[in-house]
């Protein structure tokens, strides 16, 4: 509507600018010894470039002051429906606009809008697998409770249900602590205490404390270990070394092989954990990561456990500077993960 106007107002003003020049001119133009043609050609000419180059200026004036509160309009209102906690919010700019700083502002409005979805995405993820990790135990728990009110249970049958209450209350108790402990080095408010220590003592310390584990699984585990000084928490990578070989030992099935090996490479080391297990299929090689992933129904059913040993392992590495990644030609055939350090790595 103020656009509609604005160009009536142009168009009067246009309109009464040129009959008073054109008056004028015939005025001038009576006056003896001018060339009446060529002179009114050249004055309307004139005239005719300054009338319309004002009018444009003015209009585009109009036309651009519209279009920057309208820009601004959908800024507004995109920032609501985003408190709102609608992130599908976004500002369309037309092609008008160009490149200037409304432009700016829009996309980077449209990529936090974007960001903050996905953020919301992961927590809704985050809270649905939490809730079904908690869900399970509880539900061993509720329901062998129950079994044990029964008055026709013999004793080891009892006992064998107090066993199990057991192994899932210490299973809800570790997951707590991993959830604690990833929100801790996700939110970088776990500083890290280095000190120079030898590595590979560390990893034969962590292999002979998980024997029980190996060894009642008649599981074969070496260990090619160089001699690496290095300087970083030792704690922390403690922790990794465990998760791995923990890891490895769940995924790999009863008379494998674990394989574990420690060199120096110019300033890095490089660990590396290899089992004879269940394999890692390609689509998954990227997310083993992830927390709370479970490749498939199989590798669930021999593996157990929270999900989170992997993500808290990836975490404390790259905390250090470091690297991990995980390599497996296939289900079946092993997988083999592997963590790059500096031997000065904070």
């Amino acid at each position: 509507m103020k656009s509609a106007t604005g160009i009536l107002v142009v168009l009067s003003v246009v309109v009464g600018f040129w009959t008073l020049v054109r008056w004028a001119a015939h005025l001038l133009l009576g006056a003896p010894g001018l060339e009446r043609d060529w002179v009114w050609g050249a004055f309307e000419m004139a005239v005719a470039l300054v009338l319309f180059g004002a009018a444009g200026s003015f209009v585009g004036r109009i036309f651009t002051k519209n279009q920057r509160h309208d820009i601004l309009t959908r800024m507004i209102e995109a920032m609501r429906r985003i408190a709102r906690g609608d992130f599908s919010a976004s500002v369309e700019l037309p092609e008008i606009d160009g490149r200037g700083p409304f432009r700016e502002v829009a996309t980077s409005l449209n990529q936090m809008a974007e960001s903050l979805a996905r953020i919301e995405a992961m927590r809704r993820e985050f809270i649905s697998d939490v809730s079904h990790e908690i869900q399970s135990p509880l539900t061993s728990i509720t329901g062998f409770a129950r079994a044990l009110r029964s008055p026709e249970l013999d004793e080891a049958d009892r006992l064998h249900y107090l066993d199990i209450i057991e192994a899932e209350s210490s299973r809800l108790s570790r997951l707590g602590d991993n959830l604690l402990r990833l929100s801790a080095l996700e939110s970088r408010s776990q500083t890290l205490e280095p000190e120079a220590y030898r590595l590979d003592s560390q990893i034969r310390d962590v292999v002979l404390a998980a024997e029980p584990q190996w060894r009642d699984r008649a599981i074969e585990v070496s260990a090619s270990l160089a001699p690496v000084q290095l300087r970083a928490d030792r704690s922390m990578l403690g922790q990794v070394w465990t998760n791995l070989l923990h890891n490895a030992i769940k995924f790999t099935p009863r008379g494998g092989t674990i394989e574990i090996d420690a060199r120096v490479s110019g300033d890095r080391v490089h660990v590396s954990f290899r089992d004879s297990g269940l394999g890692i299929a390609g689509e998954d090689i990227e997310r083993v990561f992830e927390r709370f992933f479970k490749a498939d129904a199989s590798r669930t059913a021999a593996a157990g456990g929270s999900g989170l040993g992997l993500a808290i392992a990836r975490k404390i590495v790259e905390l250090h500077g470091g690297r991990i990644e995980a390599r497996s030609e296939g289900p079946g055939r092993g997988a083999t993960f592997v963590v790059e350090l500096l031997l000065d790595a904070c």
